[in-house]
């Protein structure tokens, strides 16, 4: 049984919005049936077409699909084209009080519904996603330009996590070699962005160890504690950084890939691309 929060659970069992609207000004299918997964999504603009007063959706799929599309209608009623355009799956996450990270393909399943109808109203030609572009992951018709955004977009660190958000790599395995280079590209590139950010003057201590707390405050913190774990700054030491686990982090086994992937590549992207990341004993 999945960790699901009691908003997830409420907009599955209660789902709000539920089924098609027939005179929608914008209509978008994501998904199939063979992928496990599939969703229709319609809404319809006030008489100036300027705000969605009304969202519909029809979904084949599991509780956290249910539960995304549900919370996505609920999430663009009252926006605008423009607004609801701004919509990401992670607010379509956080909007549920999160969701289990290998249920994360959900919300993007909704976000990319979302696409498909307002590219419907624009352009008034019918969308259905279609494969495009270089496919990656054959067993689940995953195109490297959908990894690479949804990568940048949520700053996936592992193999698994791109599984979790579009279940590339979640078939036949033969496509995770290919998806660990898109991963490792993306961390270049962040690592060489953070480094032009990287201030001429020398930081000092006291700065430092402020732009590491409002880090981890930031960017870890609420990642760790989403599975029921945390982190305790214990000391700076130059460009090193004492860190201890806790919670359900201090005995996971893999803290390790954790404190690498996770805290110490967040620590280089926004303090400094120097910091190496230790665990402590306290």
């Amino acid at each position: 049984m999945w960790d699901y929060t009691d908003k997830v659970m409420d907009h599955f069992r209660n789902p709000r919005n539920v089924g098609a609207i027939p005179d929608a000004d914008g209509v978008g299918q994501v998904g199939s049936l063979a992928c496990g997964d599939a969703l229709k999504l319609t809404f319809k603009l006030d008489p100036d077409k300027k705000r969605i007063v009304d969202a519909k959706f029809q979904t084949f799929g599991c509780a956290s699909a249910i539960a995304s599309s549900s919370a996505l209608t609920e999430i663009i009623k009252g926006k605008t084209l423009d607004e609801a355009a701004k919509v990401t799956n992670q607010d379509i996450a956080d909007f549920l009080g999160g969701l289990p990270e290998q249920k994360m393909h959900c919300s993007v399943m909704g976000r990319e519904a979302l696409e498909a109808a307002i590219e419907h109203y624009r352009t008034g030609k019918s969308v259905t996603k279609t494969i495009s572009g270089e496919v990656i992951c054959t067993c689940f018709g995953v195109t490297r330009d959908e990894i690479e955004r949804v990568i940048q977009e949520n700053r996936l660190t592992s193999v698994e996590q791109v599984t979790n958000y579009t279940k590339a790599g979640g078939g036949c395995g033969k496509c995770k070699p290919d998806i660990q280079k898109l991963l490792d590209k993306a961390r270049t590139g962040w690592e060489t962005a953070a480094a032009a950010r990287e201030p001429s003057r020398k930081m000092s201590v006291l700065e430092k160890i402020r732009r590491i707390e409002e880090t981890i405050d930031r960017e870890i913190r609420p990642l760790l504690q989403k599975d029921g774990g945390d982190i305790e700054l214990l000391d700076v030491v130059g460009d090193r950084v004492i860190i201890a686990f806790r919670g359900m982090c201090a005995r996971c086994n893999v803290a390790e890939f954790t404190m690498k992937d996770v805290v110490e590549a967040r620590l280089r992207e926004f303090v400094s691309n120097t910091l190496v990341v230790e665990e402590g004993s306290k």
